[in-house]
């Protein structure tokens, strides 16, 4: 009895944090099989069901099913072993080891179980007792190359680096030169500062095969990344006696000239391997896209991408990227005409891009060209349901066209989908405001435009709006006034929050405070040919008393283009109406 409560106890430890799934499997089992014969049928049946559960990629059964293994024999190092394994694909270093350990010390002439312990000491980043494990193996097993090659890559690992490269060495007297030795050895070396010694392990490569130009490129390479320009010079210049056009040395060459200010050679080369079109467009457009953040520094650079990326185009007309790599260039330059032009011969490509619809949508809105944005839109919507730019410009597309019931359908579509950016959504937000207010929903409007000041509650044109309508309204006037005010203290110099303020004002009955809000408005030039604005300030001198004036001001905004019935009836009639 007391062995039976061990190995139920084994049974239990197997289960890696699953105990409660095998105690059921566990109390089945429990009992004394003292027939050898049944024994060893119960056990191999359970053995073939573990294999084929693992080969099914159900390893939690797998391992389960092994543990039931050991419950009727613990003395099979082949099961520890596919249990070592099975714990190393679901990532449980700790009970790999154990039963790696198990399995290796219970048959050590194995070799896949000297494997899996060193396998296991690797996951558990015991690289050296790993590197010991090879050892055994490389005296049983001198003809492997594999396993010299582990040892030294195990050794490397564990930070004995000069260990590694004496591994690395033996095994080049067995193998050669040979490329991936030479790899991992200069690596090595280079880990150490010895770039001389690096250099000499690629050379090896180069002298058993001249022509090969990735030799030289590696090389060259190693060079430049530790500030040998001169030596690296003159490997980049063997690589274009052998191949003109090689792209990563033009590159190189250029980026040498640029550090010297050699302004002429480094265009020679750049031009030279821009035109090539075997050099990756992506490595093309990685090299031009800083210009386009030193543009926004040095103006002058606008020209230098310019010719990059008509160089890009040369070589690759077919790609849309290509395209679309410069028309980026000139909407960062504001020469937003040009830059449509590249966007939509990039979707005439590549029409799957949301990246390049989006910058042709927002051009459209910069230009004000709101059919053009609601074509666009329209087509981003049906192409691409899910972003939530598309439902935006389209909402903004069809509110500039006063089509607001389907305004407030996209944008409402917009609100569903959702942006992580809150700029946008209070820009939504404020919008449904706009166009509920504009067919009369009051109720909506409101709570637009306060669901868009919890997202932004500084924005001073969300809270000039809100104000305005209220005021419009009448309705909660000093809510506006506060709000209006607000406003003022963000942007003090807009004519058109002045002129808000002056208006709520009159609608409180402060008329002499209102005319002296409106006056400063006044004071801006564009105010004064604002005809809402003239019309204001003849109310607000209406309401002073002083009606030649406001007959004026109001004769003033008729001439300036206001055409309400209200407005002629308060020239007609010689007073103010409140409509």
């Amino acid at each position: 009895m007391r062995v039976l409560i061990t190995v139920i106890g084994l049974g239990c430890a197997l289960t890696w944090g699953a105990c409660s799934s095998t105690k059921n499997t566990a109390a089945r089992h429990v009992y004394a099989i003292k027939d050898p014969t049944i024994l060893k049928q119960r056990s191999d049946s359970l053995f073939f069901a573990a294999q084929r559960s693992k080969m099914l990629g159900d390893y939690k059964t797998a391992i389960t099913q092994f543990s039931d293994y050991l419950r009727l024999n613990r003395q099979n190092p082949t099961v520890y072993y596919e249990l070592a394994r099975l714990f190393m694909e679901v990532n449980n270093p700790a009970y790999a080891l154990g039963f790696a350990r198990r399995a290796a010390a219970m048959d050590t002439t194995n070799r896949w179980f000297q494997l899996a312990l060193a396998d296991a000491l690797g996951m558990n980043q015991l690289f050296d007792s790993a590197a010991t494990v090879y050892d055994r193996l490389i005296r049983q097993y001198p003809e492997s190359e594999d396993y010299l090659f582990n040892k030294a890559m195990l050794l490397s690992k564990a930070g004995k680096t000069d260990d590694a490269l004496a591994v690395l060495d033996q095994l080049e007297e067995k193998t050669g030169v040979v490329e991936e030795l030479v790899y991992q050895k200069q690596r090595l070396l280079l880990k150490e500062s010895k770039v001389d010694a690096a250099a000499a392990e690629i050379r090896k490569l180069i002298d058993q095969n001249p022509g090969e130009i990735r030799y030289y490129q590696l090389l060259a390479d190693v060079y430049d990344a530790n500030d040998r320009v001169k030596e690296a010079t003159a490997v980049y210049q063997t690589i274009l006696s052998k191949d003109p056009d090689n792209p990563r040395s033009l590159i190189a060459l250029a980026n040498y000239a640029r550090q010297r200010k050699d302004s002429t050679t480094y265009w020679s080369y750049l031009t030279k391997a821009f035109a090539n079109p075997d050099y990756s467009i992506d490595e093309k457009v990685a090299f031009v896209y800083p210009y386009l953040q030193m543009m926004q520094l040095d103006s002058s650079k606008l020209q230098e991408g310019l010719l990059l990326t008509r160089l890009v185009i040369q070589a690759h007309p077919k790609e849309a990227k290509a395209y679309a790599l410069r028309a980026d260039m000139f909407s960062q330059a504001d020469m937003l005409d040009s830059a449509l032009n590249d966007y939509n011969k990039a979707i005439g490509l590549d029409s799957t891009r949301f990246s390049v619809w989006y910058q042709l949508m927002w051009i459209y809105s910069r230009k004000d060209d709101t059919q053009a944005l609601l074509n666009a839109s329209t087509l981003v919507t049906q192409r691409f349901p899910e972003e939530f730019m598309g439902f935006y410009f389209k909402g903004v597309a069809t509110y500039m066209l006063q089509k607001f019931p389907e305004a407030i359908r996209s944008l409402n579509k917009a609100v569903a989908i959702g942006s992580s950016d809150k700029r946008f959504m209070g820009d939504v937000y404020s919008l449904l405001g706009d166009a509920y207010h504009a067919i009369g929903q009051h109720q909506l409007s409101d709570s637009s435009y306060e669901r868009a000041l919890i997202i932004r509650p500084d924005d001073a044109m969300v809270l000039n709006n809100y104000s305005y309508y209220l005021s419009v309204r009448g309705e909660h006037l000093e809510k506006a006034a506060e709000m209006s005010h607000r406003s003022l203290e963000l942007q003090p110099g807009s004519a058109t929050y002045m002129d808000t303020y002056a208006w709520i004002l009159f609608r409180q009955g402060k008329y002499e405070d209102a005319k002296q809000w409106i006056e400063k408005a006044l004071q801006d030039p564009e105010a004064r040919k604002d005809p809402n604005v003239l019309e204001h300030y003849g109310d607000i001198l209406f309401n002073l008393k002083d009606v030649a004036k406001a007959l004026e001001y109001w004769q003033l905004a008729k001439e300036k283009g206001a055409s309400s019935v209200g407005l002629a009836r308060k020239i007609a009639e010689k007073r103010y109406i409140d409509l």
